[in-house]
């Protein structure tokens, strides 16, 4: 409760990326926090140049730059839970470690945001091990596709989504869910240091998938912050996203159409 007896609305800061498309990177976690009803706030890590085709360019924000957003929202507002998209390269990955020490106790849900739907590399190679010492130790949550957890965990292609999911956790994270974006069955995987839970969910063939990443982990770290446990937040986040692709924009422009968490096109802007 606010001093005037008001709710006050949790703060989720996302540390990532901008995408121009407005499809992906803090574009997208902001429409998930608006969808699960927390307050959005950023601090932008790189600055791309990106459409549905392709990524043109990527201009990283100096590390200072990072550092003191995250102070500004931490020191006035206050954070609540903070999802860690984009990255880029080392200097980031210190400058984003740095900077979670004003965010204190706030939960941490990372992306690891390596690869662009059109196949651009977003996170430099020598940049992995800088992630895996650094920050995952720090998780809360890791959310990465089967791809993002085979480079993480260093386990062989033929290693099935529990496997990944126990080696990634190994690194660090209190928990780790590997996303069923990439797999036949559209099914997350779970994994707490102890318990193996899949959430299954609904394939969408003819939905727009571009922002899906970005919008599972950003409404899974907005459900941390509303107080649900990392679980049920796992499973709230699969529900939005599945929704986010089905309703996704497809068509709007010649690549892969961003996902939706309003469903725009129903005639009912904002009724979620």
């Amino acid at each position: 409760m606010t001093g005037d007896g008001s709710r006050r609305v949790p703060c989720a800061l996302s540390i990532a990326g901008s995408d121009s498309g407005g499809g992906a990177g803090i574009q997208a976690d902001l429409k998930a926090f608006a969808r699960c009803g927390v307050h959005g706030a950023t601090a932008i890590t790189a600055i791309t140049v990106q459409n549905t085709v392709e990524v043109r360019s990527v201009y990283p924000l100096p590390p200072r730059a990072i550092v003191e957003q995250v102070a500004a929202v931490a020191e006035d507002i206050g954070v609540d839970v903070v999802k860690i998209g984009m990255l880029g390269n080392v200097e980031t990955i210190q400058a984003v470690a740095e900077a979670l020490e004003h965010t204190g106790s706030a939960p941490v849900v990372i992306d690891p945001v390596m690869v662009a739907e059109s196949g651009a590399r977003l996170l430099d190679e020598d940049a992995v091990q800088a992630l895996r010492e650094t920050l995952l130790p720090r998780a809360t949550v890791v959310t990465p596709n089967v791809p993002e957890a085979r480079v993480l965990s260093g386990v062989a292609d033929e290693a099935s989504a529990g496997e990944l999911a126990r080696r990634v956790q190994a690194l660090g994270p209190a928990n780790a869910v590997v996303t069923g974006g990439h797999r036949e069955q559209a099914v997350d995987i779970f994994f707490d240091g102890e318990q193996l839970v899949e959430i299954p969910g609904e394939r969408h063939p003819d939905g727009a998938a571009h922002g899906s990443g970005c919008t599972h982990s950003s409404a899974l770290a907005a459900h941390l912050a509303l107080g649900f446990t990392p679980l049920e937040a796992a499973r709230r986040a699969k529900a939005i996203a599945s929704e986010a692709v089905a309703h996704g924009l497809d068509g709007m422009g010649a690549g892969p159409g961003p996902v939706d968490v309003f469903d725009l096109t129903s005639g009912e802007p904002g009724r979620g």
